[in-house]
């Protein structure tokens, strides 16, 4: 059962990080270094979002603001 909750977690963590890549990208940025930088989040913090890494409510919030779009339009994509 644990094993399960764990691939679980894995498989929402990557559609997670797959859409804030696709969106970042859909945005005009060619990397995230820069997207991160001119949006006033941590470059290295950003890089693991989009590597799949887990990420607080308020840290999501924050890239979906600096990703121009609605929680609704963020969580449209990707998420079965």
């Amino acid at each position: 059962m644990i094993n399960d909750k764990a691939q679980l977690k894995e498989e929402y963590l990557k559609k997670l990080s797959a859409r804030i890549r696709s969106l970042r990208i859909k945005k005009g940025y060619s990397n995230y270094e820069s997207f991160a930088y001119e949006n006033d989040i941590a470059r290295a913090q950003y890089g693991k979002y989009e590597k799949g890494e887990d990420l607080r409510y308020t840290s999501l919030m924050k890239v979906i603001r600096a990703l121009g779009v609605s929680v609704k339009e963020f969580f449209s994509e990707g998420f079965d």
